[in-house]
Formats: structure tokens, C-alpha cells, sequence
């Protein structure tokens, strides 16, 4: 399978216009290709980074997770790709109308734009980092210094448990962190 008989696919099942329910298609799989999305965000297919980023953002739109697995899903086949860490990274976000510790507006490298809450909540990792669920089961990374604008904002907080660094926002909180 080549990238230009997928785009193709894409382009014609019109799915530039709105995401396409991935979720919902569940098409032969027709091996791996060597597409790498690294842990900086950046993707690559056999060693050469995607320079045109609206082919990325194409992509990206009908890329589902198995389990561990990443795959790119079009209603006729599936094919696996590798993904070093998670497919996107958060790196803006910005307070909504109501200032501060209202909602918080959270966008990815690829556009992804969405609320911080209930359906894109924070994760913590067993090594420390952030992550944030943008669709589906797909997480960003919270970039470094969006981490740093948002702990310059925390507050403290004393639990049974030890300290907690907290962040309100629209009526949920996001614990960035425990010691």
C-alpha cells in the first residue's frame, strides 16, 4: 500500500471536510507501512519527514488505536504504523471567556481544538508526564512549556496522601502533579 493510493482513498470519501467514524470501520488489515510518528509530534515515512502538513492533518484523521497498536483506517484496509510515544502533542492552550480558571481551551500541533474536562480529561504517567485525551483513545503530551505556564498558575494543595500541585479550571481540576 502507498501513501498516494491512501490520500487518494481520503480525498474521495470525503473525509477532509469532518472526522470519519474509524471507530465504526473495521476493514482487512493489510500489513505495516514505515510511517513513524515520533515522540516530538513530527511524522515520518521511511526516514523523510512529512514536510506538507495538511497531508499529516489527513492522516491524522483516520488514524485508531488497538490496544498498543496505531493503525490508518479507511473503510477498505487497515494498516499499521508505529507511534514512539502518543500521535499528538498539546502545545496551546488559553483560558475561555469567563478568565481565568474558567474553561480551559486546549489545542494539538495538528489543530485538534477542544475543552479541557469530563470527555478530555488529564493523565498522569507512571514517569511523571502529561497527557491529555484528545478523541477516540488517542492522548497528546502536554508540551514542556505548556506544563510550565500551567504550574506557574498551580496551587498547592495539602492531602492525607502528600501535596498536590492543582490548576482549577471550569469546574474541574487538573492535579499536574504529587510530592
Amino acid at each position: 500500500m502507498s501513501l498516494e493510493k491512501i490520500s487518494s482513498q481520503l480525498k474521495h470519501s470525503g473525509t477532509e471536510q469532518k472526522l470519519p467514524p474509524v471507530e465504526l470501520w473495521d476493514p482487512p488489515y493489510c500489513g505495516e507501512m514505515n510511517l513513524v510518528i515520533k515522540k516530538d509530534g513530527s511524522w515520518y515515512h521511511n526516514g523523510t519527514v512529512f514536510k506538507r502538513q495538511k497531508l499529516v492533518k489527513l492522516f491524522a484523521s483516520v488514524l485508531k488505536k488497538e490496544r498498543d497498536d496505531y493503525f490508518l483506517v479507511t473503510p477498505v484496509e487497515k494498516i499499521k504504523i508505529t507511534v514512539e510515544d502518543v500521535p499528538f502533542i498539546l502545545s496551546q492552550w488559553s483560558w475561555g471567556q469567563e478568565g481565568e480558571y474558567g474553561d480551559m481551551h486546549l489545542a494539538t500541533n495538528l489543530g485538534d481544538e477542544f475543552i479541557f474536562g469530563e470527555n478530555h480529561p488529564l493523565h498522569i504517567a507512571d514517569n511523571g508526564c502529561l497527557y491529555v485525551t484528545v478523541r477516540r483513545n488517542l492522548l497528546a503530551k502536554v508540551h514542556r512549556n505548556v506544563f510550565y505556564q500551567w504550574a506557574d498558575l498551580a496551587k498547592e494543595r495539602i492531602t492525607p496522601q502528600g501535596t498536590e500541585l492543582i490548576l482549577p479550571c471550569g469546574g474541574h481540576e487538573l492535579v499536574l502533579g504529587r510530592f
